[in-house]
């Protein structure tokens, strides 16, 4: 593999001094993180993009799983990713520490997103990527994309119904998580609040049923039998209205989560008869 003089230089000044060089605007960029990987598709320009996660083309967490297709997959080992070259690596706050570490006493620039939990979250990583790619007119203008559609979609919202997350286990999120927040820009309330759960955890199948809620929002189910899975069907449950709704869309801070918030407005009094 060729490397520049100019380009060896600041390797060797990184090995011995620990500090990633800074090359201008990268050219070749690769994403070690499902969410890394959506914003680098959207804002990116396609020969920007070295490599992708290896569960960047998994329809389930993923709703931009069909253009990763496009783009090589890694399989996120820092050897592999040192010998792609890039003077740019994107990974997220759980990514391997090896891998990060090693990258980056290699004098490979590393670059940390934390997971999105609110909408704030969406913007601020938005303008940052953006910046990171040279690219912050393009970001300029997602987010003012937006915010005019999450305008759109939350004007006219009258009523608040009642509704619950529930997944496997019995697992909730509450108020503070991204999937809580896109439940109340759909406009419903989230019963998690009522039980004092504010993150995530265990919402005993007893208690959702005592709290009476409008609407059950639950996730597709995996292919196969899973014990986890079978409270989702209980008997409890059918006396309340669910939905089907939770998915790839839900799992990252991207423009996609206005997509699971239209969805889920179908079930919504306000929006969803119009």
């Amino acid at each position: 593999m060729f490397v520049r003089p100019s380009k060896l230089i600041a390797l060797v000044a990184a090995l011995l001094f620990g500090v990633a060089p800074i090359y201008g605007n990268p050219q070749r960029v690769v994403s070690l993180n499902l969410c890394t990987d959506q914003l680098l598709m959207l804002l990116a320009d396609a020969d920007q993009i070295a490599s992708l996660s290896k569960i960047a083309t998994d329809p389930r967490t993923s709703p931009m799983a069909q253009r990763a297709q496009e783009f090589p997959i890694n399989s996120g080992d820092a050897e592999e990713i040192f010998m792609q070259a890039p003077d740019l690596v994107l990974a997220g706050t759980y990514t391997e520490q090896g891998t990060v570490q090693m990258l980056r006493s290699l004098g490979i620039a590393v670059e940390i997103f934390a997971p999105e939990q609110n909408f704030d979250d969406i913007r601020q990583n938005i303008a940052r990527m953006g910046q990171l790619l040279g690219n912050p007119q393009r970001a300029d203008t997602m987010l003012r994309d937006f915010e005019g559609r999450l305008a759109q979609l939350t004007n006219g919202i009258t009523q608040r119904p009642r509704a619950a997350l529930y997944s496997a286990n019995g697992y909730t999120t509450g108020a503070e998580t991204m999937a809580g927040h896109i439940l109340s820009a759909a406009g419903f309330d989230n019963i998690a609040t009522e039980a004092g759960i504010s993150w995530g955890g265990t919402l005993p199948l007893e208690t959702l049923v005592m709290l009476q809620p409008d609407l059950v929002i639950t996730g597709s189910t995996y292919p196969g039998h899973s014990r986890s899975e079978e409270i989702l069907r209980h008997p409890a449950l059918t006396p309340l209205k669910s939905i089907t709704q939770t998915g790839a869309k839900w799992v990252c801070g991207t423009p996609a989560v206005l997509d699971a918030v239209a969805d889920l407005q179908r079930a919504h009094p306000d929006k969803g008869a119009k």
